[in-house]
């Protein structure tokens, strides 16, 4: 699902996230990953969070389809960025580390919060409105093709190859075999599916701004993030204000499904990722991105009864073939 991405210090590998966070796709060329460690005494293995991370990430867009069934979008992803900030702060709070400083730190992470929170959060919520959650999170997946494609433009340093070529080309194919293409689109929701590629396309280029903006910023990555996130939050809460109606009444599902959302697929979530990117590398941990949407369709499709046609399982594992075709770069 979409999490939030992280802006990475100079020091510190670049976690590759998935959209329901950030995806890996704009990200500069993978650091060289760290030296494995064996897990503390007591910690769970590697393989059971990696799991237990892809199930919160690929649950997101079926929590983002319960909140707005009585919420507006923009309240949905306002108790997500809210609710996420709030976790990240009391990690920040029991660690005893400071927020960034400075202006232009703070200007540069407005930015990063518009195009990695605010703005995508809001049209996969606005999204899921006419579109099933499974086919959001399919969309979320074309995120490392819009990073390629846009690298290849705004990062010079990001040299194409025929690979990555052939994997851009096989990615759009599956986008379009999602769609039905030949039969004309028909019976496909073109504003909700619009919105959905549109969010995916939000996050390589907040990753690409990232990159150049807050690269060589001092501070951890989950400082960077919860200031990252509480920006948002200030963002969407103007937004709801002037946009939305406060909500009569709090159901129990939706209100625990925004909850879920930030707090979990945010906050925990984000916790899991910089651990298994220590332990494993962010090569590895990257891996994650590719069992999203299989989750968010099989989660859709068994939980929320939405129908499931055999152009959609067939298409998106030909967009996550494309998408990892994108990542593989000359050794």
């Amino acid at each position: 699902m979409s999490a939030p991405s992280i802006p990475v210090p100079a020091a510190t590998p670049a976690p590759h996230l998935p959209a329901d966070a950030a995806p890996a796709s704009a990200s500069a060329t993978t650091p060289p990953a760290p030296t494995a460690k064996a897990p503390a005494g007591g910690r769970l293995d590697w393989r059971l969070r990696f799991a237990v991370l892809s199930v919160i990430w690929g649950f997101s867009f079926l929590l983002i389809k319960v909140g707005t069934e009585a919420y507006a979008p923009f309240q949905v992803a306002l108790g997500r960025v809210f609710f996420g900030a709030l976790a990240l702060l009391t990690v920040l709070l029991i660690r005893r580390e400071p927020l960034p400083r400075g202006r232009r730190t703070w200007a540069h992470l407005t930015v990063a919060a518009l195009l990695l929170n605010t703005a995508p959060f809001s049209l996969f919520a606005y999204a899921e409105l006419s579109i099933p959650s499974s086919l959001a999170g399919i969309c979320n997946a074309t995120s490392p093709l819009w990073g390629m494609a846009l690298s290849l433009v705004a990062l010079s340093e990001d040299r194409p190859t025929r690979r990555r070529f052939a994997g851009l080309g096989l990615g759009f194919l599956g986008v379009l075999t999602v769609l039905g293409a030949w039969q004309g689109f028909s019976g496909l929701d073109a504003k909700g599916t619009a919105l959905a590629l549109l969010a995916a396309l939000c996050y390589p280029i907040g990753w690409i701004y990232v990159r150049r903006t807050l690269a060589s910023t001092p501070g951890s990555p989950v400082a960077l993030t919860g200031a990252q996130l509480l920006v948002s939050t200030l963002q969407l809460g103007v937004v709801s204000a002037l946009f939305t109606s406060a909500p009569t009444s709090l159901p129990l599902w939706p209100t625990l499904s925004v909850i879920a959302l930030g707090a979990l697929g945010t906050g925990m979530a984000l916790q899991m990722q910089y651990g298994l990117v220590t332990e494993i590398g962010p090569t590895t941990a990257q891996m994650v991105t590719y069992f999203i949407p299989v989750i968010a369709t099989t989660a859709g499709v068994l939980l929320l009864d939405e129908q499931l046609h055999w152009n959609t399982p067939v298409g998106a594992a030909v967009v996550l073939a494309g998408a990892a075709l994108t990542q593989t770069r000359r050794r």
